[in-house]
């Protein structure tokens, strides 16, 4: 029977496939943390007062990414490169979404417009990783190895998320309220496109390591496309509603380091 449970714990119990999950958010947690540092580095003076929220977040993130590193030294296994189609940082890089890598490396400073860009960005994505990592959550969170591990990273998605609504909501309050919206909407579309194209791919690796026949890589297949079907029909609309947050000022405080995995 397939279901995510069974899935995720198929890749756990397999070296070479958790090798590469573990790979491929160890990459992409860490760009996360490069990202927020540079943008941290480079607000404008107007948007000085978020500069802490924005280098807690990405030392959030570079945590996550030592996180999953560590579960690969626990296990006697190093990292393996990311294949290019599985990379979804740079896949919606690529579509125009959030800020390029080449803005960032320049030492000029962003602009209002860019620190929503950067804001809206964050807000779709987090949505993904708070709702990836509350299933993880849900079926790990007392497993012996991994569920310290999801716990944390689970809460700090939760916290980023709420970071998320609550600035772009003060930015709306302050006139940007369509603008806002504009770029969440590109920002949702393209998110969802790159979710499944990036799923197909994982999926496709995964099959290859674990020997999957055919009839399961096409089921597998056909359930990631039928969740870009409801996303694409509507389910991308969660990703963009804005609403003031049960935490508040969640990233208003250092970040919390892992005494197991930091």
């Amino acid at each position: 029977m397939l279901s995510a449970k069974s899935l995720f714990q198929e890749i756990l119990d397999n070296d070479e496939s958790f090798r590469l999950f573990c790979s491929i958010a160890a990459a992409g947690e860490s760009q996360g943390g490069w990202e927020n540092a540079r943008i941290a580095a480079l607000v404008p003076e107007e948007s000085c007062a978020l500069v802490p929220k924005i280098v807690r977040h990405g030392a959030d993130e570079d945590k996550h990414g030592r996180i999953f590193n560590a579960l690969l030294r626990k296990r006697g296994l190093r990292p393996v490169g990311v294949p290019r189609e599985t990379d979804y940082t740079m896949l919606l890089e690529r579509r125009g979404i959030g800020l390029a890598h080449q803005r960032l490396s320049r030492e000029e400073r962003l602009s209002e417009r860019d620190v929503i860009t950067y804001l809206a960005h964050s807000r779709v994505t987090e949505q993904r990783a708070s709702e990836q990592m509350r299933l993880l959550s849900r079926h790990f969170a007392d497993h012996p190895d991994l569920g310290r591990a999801v716990r944390m990273i689970s809460n700090d998605e939760d916290n980023h998320l709420a970071y998320c609504h609550e600035e772009l909501l003060r930015l709306a309050e302050a006139g940007h309220g369509r603008t806002i919206q504009r770029v969440l909407r590109a920002c949702a579309l393209a998110e969802i496109r790159v979710y499944r194209d990036v799923g197909l791919a994982v999926m496709s690796r995964m099959g290859g390591i674990l020997g999957w026949s055919r009839a399961r890589s096409a089921a597998l297949a056909a359930g990631i496309h039928a969740v870009y079907a409801y996303e694409r029909l509507g389910g991308w609309r969660r990703m963009v509603s804005l609403e003031p947050p049960a935490r508040r000022d969640a990233l208003g405080g250092p970040a919390v380091p892992s005494p197991e995995y930091a």
